[in-house]
């Protein structure tokens, strides 16, 4: 005899299941497969699966909900896992490339401006910005490889940039310390800020949907203001030394800061990067001062109260050292599976946290500079 839940219990049921097993779920009968087609637990789905970076859930949605139209967030969960298989089994000849051609200067700064959100016909266009040595900010298509639009050139050497692609706002910092918010469309920066410090770098963050930037100075200090205005929020003396270093986790709910001789931790850190999936957990890129040998060690933060005050901690979970003969990665990323990866050279390496190669791509000609991971 069949037995026929209820509806609400049954999709509370449904709501613990993956993709894959939902798609099962539906093909049992008529009242299964109508609850298994419900919008909601495929946008729980969703969420659960592709909610990660420097992006709030309530931004996310509201992404998602104006590109959806006529589709609907099942037909979204499918192209995209179809579209993950695909990058999976992808060659290198699979992918393209394109050069920019023209003299447009040496690029010193290359960051993402739009391009690493979720689209739902997968047509989105990538814009990345750059600054070049000739003093301009520049904005690029990266799927045509042109320029969109440049600043004017600059009075000073711009020496850092940052970018908040939810706004598609860029922010730049010269060797006068002026800090300028720029959209990337006008020619002329919308705020202009002058700090008293020199500053090593600059952090762009959306939190409870309102955009911040974090400044790290030689002093020690971190300023926070709010975008695009620049209006002064807070000012906070971490260090003795300078700040040259400021990650900012997923969910921005974690702040490393460090400096790349002194860190907090008690070797000398040359990067870190949060992962992407677990909030608290962080992989710094570090050397002990006895050795040049680069060690990658996992970290899961966490907050206990000590005599009536929030103490962090920090467990370490996982660590290990490189072979020798690989020269000192200066960039790297993380997946949402816990994969490391980072460039030597002209090669790409793949480790687990553990310290497992997985792979070792040699298919570039040149050093690799820079990376991304999304």
């Amino acid at each position: 005899m069949e037995i026929h839940l209820p509806e609400v219990p049954l999709e509370g049921i449904f709501s613990y299941l993956d993709g894959f097993s939902l798609l099962q779920a539906a093909q049992v009968n008529k009242s299964w497969n109508v609850v298994a087609d419900r919008e909601s637990l495929w946008r729980r789905l969703c969420l659960r699966k592709w909610y990660f970076g420097d992006i709030t859930r309530e931004h996310l949605c509201k992404q998602l909900w104006q590109q959806l139209g006529t589709q609907t967030w099942k037909q979204f969960f499918l192209r995209r896992t179809r579209q993950e298989r695909c990058m999976q089994w992808a060659r290198p000849e699979d992918f393209i490339y394109r050069e920019i051609a023209g003299d447009y200067g040496d690029f010193r700064h290359v960051k993402y401006l739009s391009g690493s959100g979720l689209t739902m016909d997968g047509q989105g266009k990538s814009i990345l910005c750059t600054v070049s040595d000739k003093g301009t900010l520049s904005t690029w298509d990266v799927q045509e490889g042109v320029k969109i639009w440049s600043s004017p050139v600059q009075e000073s050497i711009i020496i850092n940039l940052a970018t908040l692609p939810e706004m598609q706002l860029a922010i730049t910092l010269d060797m006068q310390r002026t800090l300028k918010v720029w959209n990337c469309r006008d020619r002329n920066s919308l705020t202009t800020l002058t700090i008293p410090q020199g500053c090593y770098t600059l952090k762009a963050f959306v939190a409870k949907n309102v955009p911040f930037l974090m400044v790290g100075d030689c002093e020690g200090h971190i300023y926070t203001f709010m975008l695009p205005e620049l209006w002064y929020l807070s000012t906070v003396k971490a260090f003795a030394y300078d700040v040259e270093l400021l990650y900012c986790s997923p969910e921005n709910k974690w702040v490393l800061a460090c400096n790349m001789r002194l860190c907090v931790f008690p070797k000398f850190c040359y990067g870190a990067y949060w992962t992407p999936r677990t909030e608290n957990r962080i992989i710094v890129m570090c050397q002990k001062a006895s050795h040049k040998i680069t060690e990658f060690i996992t970290f899961d933060l966490g907050l206990v109260n000590i005599g009536g005050k929030e103490v962090v901690t920090a467990q370490q979970i996982a660590n290990f050292l490189i072979p020798a003969h690989i020269k000192n990665p200066k960039f790297m990323g993380v997946s949402d599976t816990n994969v490391i990866a980072f460039g030597n050279g002209p090669s790409l390496f793949l480790y687990t946290i553990d310290g497992h190669q997985l792979h070792r791509f040699e298919d570039h000609q040149r050093d690799i500079r820079n990376l991304w991971v999304i």
